[in-house]
Order: structure tokens, then C-alpha cells, then sequence
């Protein structure tokens, strides 16, 4: 693990417009050849700063509801329950956790209200407030920034992870560590647990 440079934002940079974009038009791009592309592609998404390359539609050219963002005022202490439900509803597309325990939500409701589209994952007792703004338009444009950098705690000390880090994946999950001691000790302490489940 390293840290990013220049060269690793562009190419994050170009996958954001268009990640189906060949790999060989990424390298004429950044002036590197296409299997150094792969290479530094494959590292990302083995730190796990690429997640997975998505289609983005245009919803607006669906007809599928009216599109509205939902601003929900919850108790604190529901703020990540609440958040986990409303992910797996359907009609949710973008969702936001702000610090003061609101969540924003981008929807399309269809014919039932939005009431009725959150009704079947919250607990109302625990919603202090629900603002709905209709939308007449949306757009979706991420970037990475000039400066930006790793910022990958230790799973097992949370100190930063630098260039000497090391990342595992065990279970199915991928864990980030700062050193070979960490990793060990976490790696230990799992296989403990595991061997007592």
C-alpha cells in the first residue's frame, strides 16, 4: 500500500466520467502503458478505494414517479438504524448522514406517499421531523480532489495506515493494518474467536 498520486487521481478522475472507459484510453491519458494502468487499478480496488464500477442513469428520463428529497430529523441514538433501513429500499437512490442526526434521502415515490414509502422501514416514534422537497432536477458529479489522500485507519490500533501498511482479507472481508504486528494480533484474536464460535 501507497500513498496516491497524481497519477492514481487522474485515473480515478477518468473512471468517474466513464467506468467503462478501456484501460488503454486511460493510459494514453496518464502517459502510462495499459498493464500499469491494470496494475494500479487492481491496487485501489484491492485497498478498497474502488468499490466497483456502476451504470449511472437518467432517471429523468424514466417514468418511474416523481423524484423528491426527503429530509429526516431522528433521534440520535436511531440515526444508524434508521440509515441502515432506509438502504435497502428500493426507490431510495442517494442517501446522506449528516453530524446533527438528519438524513437526507434522493427518492422517486410512485404512486404511494412518502410516508408510505418509509413506513415499512421506520420507526415514526423515533422521527423527529420530515421535510419533503419536490425536485425539478438532479445531477450527480464525483470528483476527486487534487490533494486528496489515503485515509485508512489501523482495524487494529487506529493509527493512519501509510506506505507500509498492509491490507488483508479474511472471511470475505478486507482489513487495513499499519504494520505486520497489528495484522498479527488481529489475525490471532480472530482465529481465536473463530476456533470458540
Amino acid at each position: 500500500m501507497r500513498e496516491l498520486d497524481q497519477i492514481d487521481r487522474e485515473i480515478i478522475q477518468l473512471l468517474l466520467e466513464d467506468g467503462r472507459r478501456p484501460y488503454s484510453d486511460i493510459a494514453a491519458h496518464v502517459g502510462l502503458s495499459a498493464p500499469a494502468v491494470t496494475d494500479r487499478i487492481d491496487r485501489l480496488r484491492a485497498v478498497g478505494l474502488i468499490e466497483g464500477f456502476s451504470v449511472d442513469l437518467d432517471t429523468g428520463l424514466l417514468r418511474d414517479g416523481v423524484p423528491v428529497l426527503v429530509e429526516l430529523a431522528v433521534e440520535p441514538a436511531y440515526l444508524s438504524v434508521a440509515s441502515d433501513a432506509l438502504r435497502d429500499v428500493e426507490r431510495i437512490e442517494h442517501q446522506y448522514t449528516t453530524a446533527d442526526a438528519s438524513i437526507f434521502v434522493h427518492a422517486t415515490v410512485g404512486t404511494d406517499s412518502v410516508t408510505a414509502l418509509l413506513d415499512s422501514v421506520l420507526d415514526f416514534n423515533r422521527v423527529r421531523s420530515i421535510n419533503v422537497h419536490l425536485l425539478s432536477n438532479s445531477s450527480w458529479s464525483p470528483r476527486i480532489g487534487s490533494d486528496a489522500q489515503l485515509a485508512i485507519d489501523c482495524v487494529e490500533c487506529g493509527n493512519a495506515v501509510t506506505g507500509e501498511g498492509e491490507s488483508e482479507r479474511i472471511d470475505g472481508t478486507l482489513y487495513h493494518f499499519c504494520c505486520g504486528s497489528c495484522l498479527g494480533n488481529f489475525t490471532e484474536r480472530y482465529d481465536r474467536f473463530a476456533a470458540d464460535a
